[in-house]
């Protein structure tokens, strides 16, 4: 793939977004644990950020999937993640199966406001007892008459303190295992609807991450997303977008960290000749830029792929599973490279350390991806 100068020139928007608008205000935002999204939201809104592959009609840009990856890795330059995760959340994991199966009622209400940054939204599939495990969910939505009355718990919920909409993955039909889920979008103003805690994580500090309750919530049935009782098969495809933001958002983030490390390390003097000058330090550094380099190219791949219609499932699973992996490498070995003052928590390494770990977990963990691998492979995992 070949970038062209409007990719360039849109990257460049999104880093001035990135510069101007973002890493200003992350240490603050990381002291108070959460940032503003009703104020930043409309400013990502202004860039394209929040709908770039979405119908112009409901103010998205109409792009390419090639835009959102250069997006995605300019994203990845900020100096919290945590504010990157809260963006990819609204543009790439609450809101994919709305732009593609919504109703024009439905993307009226609620994607033309999340694609302004009006509104901010939030995607509930986990619960406290059940994580990668989509198809034992237990939060139940029952009909009566035109309406859902929806109960359960939700965890782990990202802009889940902030959210004005949540997209919902609840059982709506009493199939067991993955038949009978639904995908409902769910306006947290409802009667019933509550945040019962703001959990506190290792990193990640600016994204204010919540526990959900849903207690005898009334939605209209005309909320749902596409067809009653395919939601698993909707929020299988929706993870996939968001895997993908992961690999995206991981180029940017190892291609920062590893040129502010190899800057550190020209500049630091140890045993009178600079870090860099150490062939163990430089050889390192080297390494570990090629094997961005490589995540880059199979990224780009993958890109290339979804643009052409192809079933991108065992590329996104390769693509996630190997961010996950190499970001936690660069994470650590540019936090020993700085010595005690990378351990420090006014250093950047500390905190891209907390960070990135989630990779690995979030939208399908190593274990997940490499089941699926497994499976694709013919093996009995």
């Amino acid at each position: 793939m070949r970038l062209t100068g409007d990719h360039v020139d849109f990257g460049k928007s999104v880093r001035h977004f990135v510069d101007t608008e973002v890493n200003p205000y992350v240490d603050e935002w990381e002291r108070e644990g959460s940032f503003p999204a009703h104020e930043l939201f409309p400013k990502a809104g202004a860039v394209g950020l929040l709908g770039i592959e979405y119908d112009p009609a409901y103010g998205g840009l109409g792009a390419d999937h090639s835009f959102q990856m250069v997006a995605c890795e300019e994203l990845g330059r900020m100096g919290s993640a945590g504010v990157g995760m809260a963006i990819g959340v609204q543009s790439m994991m609450a809101t994919p199966s709305l732009a593609q199966l919504g109703t024009h009622e439905q993307k009226t209400e609620f994607l033309a406001p999340a694609i302004a940054g009006s509104a901010v939204t939030a995607i509930a599939v986990t619960e406290p007892d059940t994580g990668s495990d989509v198809a034992r969910l237990l939060t139940r939505a029952r009909r009566d008459g035109d309406d859902w009355v929806i109960s359960g718990r939700k965890m782990f919920i990202t802009n889940g303190t902030q959210a004005d909409w949540i997209c919902l993955l609840a059982r709506t039909s009493d199939e067991g295992g993955f038949r009978g889920l639904s995908q409902v979008i769910v306006p947290t103003a409802c009667a019933g609807f509550s945040v019962s805690r703001k959990l506190d994580k290792l990193g990640n500090w600016a994204s204010d991450t919540a526990e959900i309750v849903l207690d005898d919530v009334r939605v209209p049935v005309a909320n749902t997303i596409g067809e009653i009782g395919r939601g698993f098969q909707q929020q299988m495809q929706q993870f996939v977008v968001e895997r993908m933001f992961a690999a995206y958002v991981t180029v940017g983030q190892c291609d920062t960290a590893l040129e502010l490390t190899r800057e550190f390390a020209a500049e630091r003097t140890i045993f009178g000749t600079p870090l860099a000058s150490k062939q163990y330090v430089a050889f390192r550094l080297a390494e570990l830029q090629a094997q961005v380099d490589l995540l880059r190219s199979h990224n780009r791949e993958t890109c290339e792929a979804r643009m052409a219609g192809e079933d991108i499932t065992r590329m996104a699973s390769v693509a996630k599973l190997t961010a996950g992996r190499l970001v936690r490498e660069v994470a650590d070995t540019c936090l020993q490279f700085h010595g005690g003052m990378g351990y420090l928590e006014e250093t950047w390494t500390s905190r891209f350390f907390r960070d990135t770990r989630l990779v690995s977990i979030g939208g399908g963990a190593d274990e997940v991806m490499l089941q699926v691998l497994a499976r694709l492979d013919g093996l009995p995992a």
